[in-house]
């Protein structure tokens, strides 16, 4: 499937049968997909006889789906019908040209992803990033230079608008061209967590926010743990930056090594509480991942030194660190008194490029040219 910059708006006819079925008392995710692909749309679904129905599901559930549909039903057909002409908005349903194939094939697949920016970034090569919101200062500078430089390389980078670890994605995703996208667990017209409002007004300008949830659905605890799928879903990969031993972001890993997605974890010390959920997914299997270049590597791209190791760097600053640094390993603080900078200022120019893939860090301070 291709996506389009703008999807077709759906009639109201066909509007009304997608919410419908949302809508329907007993009928869950799976039920609906078992009944689309049997009868194709949820208008077929509707005008079915009752043991046309009773092949694909229990009479409890035939029952529910030849009831009258639910006195709200055209009260929110009302508001979506509005809410898909205001611009940057968008629909896709299940089955749609643009609905994005990654996610199409996926168990429970959402039957309506509501859509704020743009809607092509759905179908392109993804990577997702996500860890904790408590993150550590170190744990956000690696998220943002890790997606950063992936999206330098062309990789839209998925996650879920949290504070910490999402965030930081999501900036660094902006910052490249394969730019971003925000999976929510509230409905598109309500952003949570509210600090992070400027950051999603900047998302639907640039990249896309999705949510399948229904216009208005506040932020509630089990929302969250299952939109989680959609992320993993969209994605090729999910990066795991920094996780505690029992956290989301392990259930997103999980969801995506269901879905056939690779997983990746950055390491950290054995002693740190935010490492301990990395560590135990490389401990499982996960690849372990010191810098964009081996995410790309796992993904069989190609390692763009201008395109995504030099990511936020102006280039001729960085011919002059590789240049000092030149064949052998050399403390930061004689690279910093060689090229007349501060150490600290340099520190974080330094791991700029070890997370692209052009220095390693080695111990006791040094560090070693990666690159020719």
């Amino acid at each position: 499937m291709q996506a389009t910059d703008t999807p077709a708006e759906m009639t109201r006819p066909a509007l009304a049968g997608w919410l419908r079925l949302q809508q329907t008392e007993r009928v869950g995710l799976l039920t609906a997909h078992r009944l689309l692909e049997r009868f194709v749309t949820p208008q077929a679904i509707f005008e079915a006889g009752r043991e046309q129905l009773l092949a694909v599901v229990k009479p409890h559930q035939a029952d529910a789906l030849l009831a009258a549909p639910s006195a709200r039903l055209e009260t929110d057909l009302d508001a979506l019908q509005a809410w898909q002409l205001q611009p940057g908005n968008s629909l896709l349903a299940w089955g749609d040209a643009g609905y994005p194939d990654y996610l199409s094939n996926i168990n429970a697949a959402p039957l309506l992803l509501y859509l704020k920016g743009r809607p092509a970034l759905l179908s392109g090569r993804a990577v997702a990033v996500v860890g904790a919101r408590n993150a550590s200062r170190q744990g956000v500078l690696n998220a943002e230079q890790l997606a950063q430089a992936l999206s330098e390389a062309g990789l839209t980078i998925v996650s879920g608008l949290a504070l910490g670890v999402d965030a930081a994605a999501h900036a660094g995703g902006l910052n490249g061209p394969g730019g971003t996208i925000a999976v929510l667990g509230t409905g598109i017209d309500r952003i949570y967590p509210a600090r992070n409002s400027a950051l999603a007004r900047r998302i639907a300008e640039e990249g896309c926010i999705v949510s399948e949830y229904a216009l208005g659905t506040p932020p509630t605890r089990d929302n969250f743990p299952r939109r989680n799928r959609i992320i993993s879903g969209l994605a090729l990969g999910v990066l795991v930056v920094e996780a505690a031993a029992r956290s989301g972001s392990l259930i997103t890993a999980e969801l995506a090594l269901a879905q056939g997605r690779d997983v990746y974890a950055v390491p950290g010390s054995i002693h740190a509480t935010l490492s301990k959920g990395c560590n135990q997914l490389i401990r499982d299997g996960a690849r372990l991942v010191e810098s964009a270049a081996d995410v790309l590597q796992a993904l069989q791209m190609a390692v763009d030194g201008k395109a995504g190791a030099r990511a936020g760097l102006d280039d001729s600053f960085v011919d002059r660190v590789l240049a000092a640094i030149g064949a052998d390993p050399v403390q930061a603080e004689v690279l910093a008194l060689h090229l007349g900078q501060a150490p600290g200022e340099l520190q974080g120019q330094l791991l700029a490029l070890e997370l692209a893939g052009l220095l390693e860090r080695l111990p006791g301070g040094m560090f070693q040219r990666l690159c020719v």
